[in-house]
């Protein structure tokens, strides 16, 4: 193992998972307290996008996801009458150009299946550098305006009635997210971007009694999951986006029984109880 852990692509993946389990879990108590789930889906395809438009013409794929992505997000923000149909039109309106462009420069199947699955252990160092630089662009923002983003989670009107700038925090979220999102491809693709995203928030949700009491401990939650999921992999020799996606879900699935069990013999004591008195 520590033979293993001394290899550069190892190590920068062991970094890698690490820093996105402490970031993406943060980024996605935005995703669900700011109800963008519909826009979330919108940049899945953005990615989806730029890796095919990065495949077609042999450029590398991350600057051109990113701007794709950003491009998604001007797009959403500026049909702001309803962000979950903005978010489907941008949804369909990238998938099929993505289809077009895969089709008309005949990109190979197996290259394009690659954007459903990330691998860390093919991330470059300027993937592992944007990605540190994201994580702390996020918690220093997250430190520096909590109060404002509190203010915003809870609702908009009262937040500008109180002096906040709404507009540039929300949008400054929703870039966030947007670059989130295209890193969590690179490390766990696609299709298992809400493993790192949205579970951690779900599991940690169940035992949070505040929004910062919420940030932190899905960050930690990220950070146990990322990790454990990276070295279950290099056991057993297991995919580690799948390893990391049904570590996720396995322990949101146990909480949730232990939860609900909890919840049942509660309810029996105070019935019997009921029926002593």
């Amino acid at each position: 193992m520590l033979s293993l852990l001394l290899l550069p692509p190892m190590l920068k993946a062991l970094v890698a998972i690490f820093v996105g389990g402490l970031a993406f879990p943060a980024c996605g108590v935005m995703v669900l307290r700011l109800d963008l789930v519909p826009l979330r889906y919108a940049l899945m395809h953005g990615v989806i996008l730029g890796g095919a438009i990065a495949l077609a013409f042999e450029i590398p794929s991350l600057p051109m996801i990113i701007i794709v992505n950003m491009l998604v997000v001007v797009m959403v923000l500026k049909l702001q009458s309803n962000n979950s149909i903005s978010s489907a039109a941008a949804m369909v309106f990238t998938m099929g150009l993505a289809s077009l462009i895969m089709h008309i420069y005949d990109v190979p199947a197996k290259d394009s299946l690659q954007l459903l699955w990330g691998s860390p252990f093919a991330l470059t160092y300027l993937d592992l550098t944007v990605l540190v630089v994201l994580c702390i662009i996020l918690f220093v923002y997250i430190a520096s305006s909590f109060k404002n983003i509190v203010a915003i989670f809870f609702d908009n009107e009262i937040a500008g009635s109180l002096g906040i700038n709404v507009k540039f925090h929300y949008s400054f979220m929703v870039v966030i997210i947007a670059l989130t999102v295209a890193l969590a491809m690179r490390l766990i693709g696609a299709l298992l971007i809400d493993a790192l995203l949205i579970l951690p928030v779900l599991i940690a949700s169940k035992y949070s009694k505040g929004t910062k009491e919420l940030f932190i401990k899905s960050s930690l939650t990220g950070v146990f999951l990322s990790v454990l999921g990276y070295f279950l992999s290099l056991c057993f020799n297991y995919p580690l986006s799948a390893t990391i996606a049904l570590s996720a879900a396995l322990m949101y699935l146990i909480l949730t029984l232990i939860q609900k069990i909890k919840i049942n013999k509660r309810y029996k004591n105070e019935k019997e109880t009921f029926i002593a008195d």
